[in-house]
């Protein structure tokens, strides 16, 4: 989240907790719900927001039907996810959405749950179950607000999760490809070229695609690969490189391009 949004999100918080001037210091064991909120806002503001997270929960525990409690149970899920304690964050956030489903904050709950899984991605080439979950996350904050505040930045990071996604299959398919098996790598390609189609990985799925049915001698399935291929991306370098597969390797081999035709086919899949 950028500063600018934290700084909005804390002057709304500022504004419900300001009736609040108390400068208590008596501990005690119970305490009113604003000096509490203020304390646990006192410890996001200072930077310890691994502290404020508990005592904002605390709000709730002593004043669960406070109009401060629910305000406290969305700065609590704020304070887990910016000390990076993902999985308290979203349980708070689903917990908040459960028990607040009309509240005004229920969009930035749905935001700041997606970014949680969003943040946890390291290596998609490795695991790809975050980034899945958080696509996931992301679709069903633009689903329920298609036109909110974060519907920009969720289809942006949609598009990113997306084309990570992407990747991993045609690095699959890559791999398959090496150890010619060629069913497996087709199945890897389709998947890119049908779930994930508006990502830059598409246009190398297709030239894969069809450098397979050419190296398996099925013409006809790689000339209608290209064709979609050149209406769809007639700029890409891998449809420049489809348009020299479809010349006869024969007359590629006499300009001195290839040796032979098994030369060509090895150099399809580099």
């Amino acid at each position: 989240m950028t500063i600018k949004k934290k700084i909005l999100l804390f002057a709304v918080f500022f504004q419900m907790a300001g009736c609040s001037s108390s400068t208590e210091t008596v501990e005690q064991v119970e305490k009113p719900d604003t000096i509490l909120f203020q304390e646990a806002l006192d410890n996001a503001i200072g930077g310890n927001p691994e502290e404020a997270a508990p005592k904002f929960e605390e709000v709730e525990r002593q004043h669960p039907y406070s109009e401060l409690a629910t305000r406290a149970q969305i700065m609590a899920a704020w304070a887990f996810y910016q000390s990076n304690k993902y999985p308290q964050s979203v349980a708070a956030l689903e917990r908040f959405v459960e028990l607040n489903p009309t509240d005004q904050m229920v969009e930035y709950a749905y935001y700041l749950k997606a970014l949680c899984y969003y943040e946890q991605i390291l290596d998609v080439e490795r695991d790809a179950d975050m980034t899945k979950l958080a696509l996931i996350a992301f679709e069903e904050l633009i689903r329920r607000f298609p036109n909110g505040s974060y519907a920009r930045d969720g289809q942006l990071k949609i598009d990113l999760t997306k084309s990570q996604l992407a990747g991993k299959e045609m690095a699959v398919g890559r791999f398959y490809l090496q150890r010619e098996q060629y069913v497996a790598a087709l199945r890897r390609f389709d998947i890119v070229i049908e779930d994930y189609n508006t990502t830059n990985q598409v246009p190398e799925a297709l030239y894969r695609k069809a450098a397979v049915f050419f190296t398996l001698g099925l013409a006809d399935q790689s000339d209608r690969v290209y064709e979609v291929a050149k209406y769809n991306y007639p700029d890409s370098p891998w449809t420049d490189r489809l348009t020299i597969l479809r010349r006869a390797p024969e007359k590629l081999a006499d300009q001195g391009l290839f040796k032979s035709t098994k030369d060509l086919v090895t150099n399809i899949f580099d």
